[in-house]
């Protein structure tokens, strides 16, 4: 049975951090990509980052770039956001989300690609 189960999420200070963690099952071994999408108030589900788990290429957004870090613990099968400089804009529930047979790309792909999602966690930023 796939499960992916977020946690991390809260109330922060612009300019602040969080970290957040994706507990991942046993099931979703057979996907090749996994990553974190954000859905902000009245906006579509948006790419942050993800993992390509057979090389491990990361890809970011760019409201991602040099400020979310994307990272792996397989021993512990959790999957981490790492996100600092914070703002109000980055306010939103953060998905985890895992895909099978997703095509390599230079950028985050459509959320419409990912099979498997968590319930999603919330962050927001005043």
């Amino acid at each position: 049975h796939v499960q992916l189960v977020e946690s991390g999420g809260g109330s922060v200070q612009a300019g602040g951090s969080l970290r957040l963690s994706c507990a991942v099952s046993r099931g979703t071994s057979l996907s090749n990509c996994m990553g974190w999408f954000r859905q902000r108030p009245g906006k579509e589900r948006e790419g942050v980052a993800v993992i390509y788990t057979g090389g491990g290429k990361i890809v970011y957004s760019d409201s991602a770039k040099g400020r979310f870090t994307l990272s792996q613990d397989n021993a512990k099968d959790t999957l981490y956001l790492q996100m600092t400089s914070l703002e109000p804009e980055d306010t939103a529930m953060y998905y985890c989300a895992a895909g099978v047979n997703v095509r390599a790309r230079d950028y985050v792909p459509s959320a419409s690609v990912f099979g498997y999602w968590g319930q999603g966690t919330q962050v927001t930023v005043s």
